[in-house]
């Protein structure tokens, strides 16, 4: 018997020693450094400015954690508060900053700048006039200006189209440009930046309000006060229409959520950011 349990321990030791050292399980800290081997799933939905980047910053991050799911929806930045806030998402987006409304409605709530946006100043491509003073923008769009030939262009009623209330664009067009004054009410109303790039570029005579990201050969981009929309001059602090992007928790993020914003905010995840014309978040 005595000579069976010694085999019974040879045989035991040497199986231990084929295997090598054992691997110990992922801690939480290593999850929520991104840690390759993630699995779950996530939940993020909001503003359909950010929804591009989300998903690209989604997709690049499940490479390394095939067994992670995360699923970005649209809807607006007002979804993204609400749906963060009520906890009936993992994660929220907005492309604006909280207000202090959103902050009283949900004490709770927790935003992590992930990168900035600007705001282009968008028209149909027949349209000539290629460059408006801030002054200029914000009578176009409170309908003091109708007319293409106000502002150097042809004789012709200027479309004014903009996103609909509860958009993070529009949120920060009227805080960066309006000011107190009002979108003009027979302006055309989209509720995405895909549809409203989709009307500009459509309808003849038209001006909109676009994410830069959005920004393609459809439709042209006008320049403010001589300063073109791009990602240099936004950065440079010379083009002045620029926005946060934002994710938001309820409480601070913890698991999945977590180890997501933290890859995300790291130079990894910040240089899928730049990767797609947007700005770093600092």
């Amino acid at each position: 018997m005595r000579r069976l349990w010694i085999v019974s321990l040879v045989l035991a030791i040497a199986l231990a020693a084929c295997r090598g050292p054992a691997q110990p399980a992922a801690t939480p800290a290593a999850a929520a450094a991104g840690a390759p081997g993630l699995t779950g799933k996530l939940s993020v939905a909001g503003s359909t400015s950010v929804q591009p980047l989300a998903e690209k910053l989604a997709e690049a991050f499940s490479a390394t954690n095939p067994n992670l799911q995360i699923d970005v929806q649209g809807g607006g930045s007002s979804v993204g508060i609400k749906s963060a806030g009520e906890g009936t998402v993992d994660i929220g987006t907005a492309s604006r900053a909280l207000t202090d409304q959103d902050k009283a409605t949900y004490p709770d709530l927790k935003a992590f700048q992930i990168a900035r946006d600007a705001i282009a100043i968008v028209v149909n491509n027949g349209v000539a006039v290629s460059d408006l003073s801030p002054a200029q923008v914000k009578s176009i769009f409170s309908g003091q200006i109708t007319n293409w030939r106000e502002v150097g262009g042809a004789d012709a009623p200027i479309v004014v189209i903009c996103r609909e209330e509860g958009s993070g664009t529009r949120d920060a067009f009227q805080s960066l440009v309006m000011g107190d004054a009002t979108i003009v009410e027979t302006a055309i109303l989209q509720s995405s930046n895909g549809a409203l790039r989709t009307a500009v570029s459509t309808t003849p005579n038209a001006i909109g309000i676009l994410s830069l990201g959005y920004l393609d050969q459809s439709l042209k981009a006008v320049a403010i006060g001589g300063v073109q929309p791009t990602a240099e001059n936004a950065r440079s602090g010379e083009y002045p229409l620029v926005r946060p992007f934002n994710l938001l928790t309820r409480g601070e993020p913890s698991g999945l959520a977590q180890a997501w914003i933290n890859w995300v905010l790291s130079p990894e995840g910040q240089k899928v950011v730049t990767a797609e014309h947007y700005l770093p978040a600092k």
